[in-house]
């Protein structure tokens, strides 16, 4: 009778006249681990991850019934093929963990409406479930892709909130400007001499006047910097998708920077800054703490985020008349969504019906 494999183990291989090492045995097969006889952890590490790259390679053999596959594996598979292809992955693996926390223990067939409220229920807020199950309904279809179910899985998503309108006058983005660029930092009840906001005066104009999501503000450098977008100061474009990295659906197409923000760029590079927006020295990963400081100052109310910024430069080009074509080039969304949500601040908006109504109006005078 054929002995039984006893599955993948450590194993101290001893070799005459050298170092012990530890090599994992798997049935007839045999791996090494780089490890020596003193490095158990090292040894433990090593077979752990192949334990979990044989159980990933197990779990692509297919296509199966929805109720013989975990959702974990279908998980797995999503972080180990597309996830590192995301434009922010640690962001994707953070959701992914949520999802994997509710479903993980869970076979395919689990995955209903019923089930995807429940999900939705515990979660902090409604669009925060939407954005984790979107992930969960890309993982499924990637996995039905790859062939490995043969059927076909539907997601149930919360209702997708209505689009907001808040955008700010000249006059609330002057009162953000003050509040962040005056600003005194209090320690122990005392102001000191550190200006630690004038940073946040700084992404408010770039935001604004390029009107950049929050994160490529924040990753922009002043020169070519690997891993970064960045703003040509000698030309005036500001290069908002990093050198290599593929395009999103939140596009990020180059934009030429207005004369005078540029002035303000070229002026905080002359005095040593290699960031557009910096926090000593380095540059600021999220603004979302300080800005909503500088808001609060500013007497304005907490719907102000930093994505308000870049609603308020939709709104601002619309009400300059701006061709949509270009505002839309501009700001790197579709011309469709930039008419549905922001045409109607467009002075020439539906302008033909309104003559139309005009002209009938004096027509019908005429006839009286």
């Amino acid at each position: 009778m054929p002995r039984s494999s006893k599955g993948a183990r450590l194993w101290l291989r001893q070799r005459r006249g050298r170092k012990s090492v530890w090599i994992i045995r798997d049935g007839r097969d045999q791996k090494g681990t780089g490890c020596l006889a003193h490095d158990i952890v090292g040894a433990e590490r090593a077979l752990a991850a192949y334990l979990a790259a044989k159980h990933v390679r197990n779990s692509r053999k297919g296509p199966r019934d929805p109720a013989q596959i975990p959702i974990a594996d279908v998980l797995t598979i999503y972080l180990t093929d597309i996830v590192p292809r995301h434009s922010r992955p640690s962001e994707t693996k953070g959701r992914i963990k949520a999802l994997d926390s509710f479903f993980g223990d869970r076979m395919l067939s689990y995955v209903s409406g019923e089930t995807c409220r429940a999900y939705a229920a515990q979660r902090t807020s409604d669009a925060a479930a939407r954005r984790e199950l979107e992930d969960f309904r890309a993982a499924i279809n990637h996995h039905r892709r790859e062939g490995l179910c043969d059927k076909i899985i539907e997601v149930t998503l919360p209702p997708e909130r209505p689009p907001r309108e808040r955008w700010l006058t000249r006059s609330e983005v002057a009162r953000l400007l003050r509040a962040a660029w005056r600003y005194w930092e209090i320690q122990r009840g005392k102001p000191t001499n550190r200006r630690s906001r004038r940073h946040i005066a700084r992404f408010i104009l770039v935001a604004l006047y390029t009107g950049t999501r929050a994160s490529s503000v924040c990753a922009a450098a002043l020169q070519p910097t690997p891993g970064h977008g960045w703003i040509d100061l000698d030309r005036g474009v500001f290069y908002r998708r990093p050198p290599g990295r593929r395009e999103t659906k939140k596009r990020r197409p180059p934009v030429p920077i207005p004369d005078h923000l540029l002035a303000h760029l070229r002026r905080w590079k002359r005095r040593g800054q290699r960031f557009a927006i910096e926090w000593n020295g380095n540059p600021v990963l999220s603004v979302d703490k300080a800005f909503a400081n500088v808001v609060a100052d500013a007497g304005l109310g907490r719907d102000v985020t930093p994505h308000v910024l870049r609603h308020t430069a939709a709104t601002w080009l619309m009400q300059a008349g701006t061709d949509m074509w270009e505002a839309a080039g501009y700001l790197g969304m579709t011309i469709e969504m930039l008419s549905q949500r922001y045409g109607h601040h467009h002075p020439n908006h539906l302008a033909g019906a309104k003559r139309a109504f005009t002209r009938h109006r004096k027509l019908n005078k005429a006839v009286a």
